[in-house]
């Protein structure tokens, strides 16, 4: 990873928004400038120099992932050491405040001097790393290719133990045991197992509840590789369909495709979201379609760009996103089908190439 890339770009970033510093403690955020990945830490970037703070938990790993900033182990408080070194070196600090709490912010102005409390912290006018995170380089999409191809290897696994009587908890187990087989670092998120009826629930999250006779089973899941998250959604049906059952998966399935087939660059994200949702509302489905097309993932599974009505931002190459329209009818069922893209210069490549066909088991 070209973690010195990385800083001297918010660098620049700082210096267009007349900032003297980056006070940073949103853990994806310092992972991707400098490679730390403890649970506590302070990331200070100046126009000249950068530095971490963590605790005595971290001296090891600290030395041996941090890359591009000076590493500072704290002797006692973090933050106190933290806010000791960042008043020396700067007038005042930048922090996100998307990222901060009220009381988070307190306790930074209290650990400065007297005299710098009240205007040393400043909001940024915009989330600085995450603008660069939006973009991924050559390094993050092949470590996102891989968990995405992991996930694929997964459903591949998980599609064979599915039967009727097992409970949803116990093919959510089993899918994330063939994860850590095969070298997940964890999941991305806790594992959606939603079937029959409660497929109708977008974030059914594996229950007690059992796997039917006859009904769908959507299935939501990532891994985490490297620090870096994969997300899919598969839904496959249990016994024989009805024909709205049928006719419903295959809406979802064309609208999926339409959205994929939507992403390039400069296209807005508005765009995007009309496709999917345009060969819905042809087939008499829209009104179940309750949220957005996609998001954008990387160090976390929720990351811009939203697509969604309105929202006008564009795509851009290396950016890596989401295509995952569902129908949702209450009390019924629920499809979802979803797959990773990165944005290409021209259109778009799927990251997650496991089959979406129609399949009963």
């Amino acid at each position: 990873m070209n973690y010195a890339g990385r800083i001297r770009k918010l660098r620049r970033a700082l210096q267009k928004h007349q900032l003297e510093a980056l006070w940073i403690t949103h853990l994806p955020d310092v992972r991707y400038l400098c490679g730390f990945s403890g649970s506590s830490a302070v990331l200070i970037v100046t126009r000249r120099k950068a530095a971490l703070f963590t605790d005595g938990r971290y001296t090891l790993q600290a030395r041996q992932e941090v890359q591009g900033a000076t590493v500072h182990i704290a002797a006692k408080s973090t933050v106190k050491e933290a806010a000791a070194w960042a008043a020396e070196e700067a007038e005042f600090a930048g922090f996100d405040p998307a990222n901060t709490r009220v009381a988070e912010l307190e306790s930074y102005r209290e650990a400065l001097p007297r005299r710098q409390r009240a205007k040393f912290f400043r909001p940024i006018p915009e989330p600085l790393v995450m603008n660069l995170r939006l973009i991924k380089d050559e390094d993050e999409i092949l470590l996102m290719q891989e968990a995405a191809l992991m996930g694929c290897k997964l459903f591949d696994l998980i599609v064979p133990h599915i039967r009727p009587g097992m409970t949803e908890i116990e093919v959510a187990a089993d899918l994330e045991f063939f994860a850590r087989s095969l070298g997940a670092e964890g999941m991305s998120f806790d594992t959606i197992v939603a079937s029959g009826v409660r497929s109708s629930m977008p974030h059914g999250r594996a229950s007690l509840a059992k796997i039917p006779r006859k009904g769908f089973v959507t299935l939501d899941f990532g891994v985490i590789l490297n620090g870096y998250l994969s997300d899919m959604t598969r839904t496959v049906h249990v016994g024989r369909a009805t024909k709205e059952e049928q006719f419903a998966y295959d809406a979802v399935l064309a609208a999926q495709e339409a959205g994929v087939a939507a992403v390039k660059p400069g296209a807005t994200m508005a765009s995007v979201d009309e496709a999917a949702r345009s060969v819905l509302r042809e087939a008499g489905l829209a009104e179940y379609f309750t949220h957005g097309t996609g998001h954008g993932v990387g160090l976390e599974i929720h990351e811009q760009p939203r697509f969604a009505a309105g929202q006008e931002a564009k795509l851009k190459p290396g950016m890596v996103v989401t295509i995952e329209p569902g129908v949702y009818l209450p009390e019924k069922f629920g499809i979802r089908i979803e797959d990773m893209v990165v944005v290409t210069e021209t259109g778009a490549a799927v990251l997650t190439p496991a089959t979406k066909a129609w399949m009963e088991l």
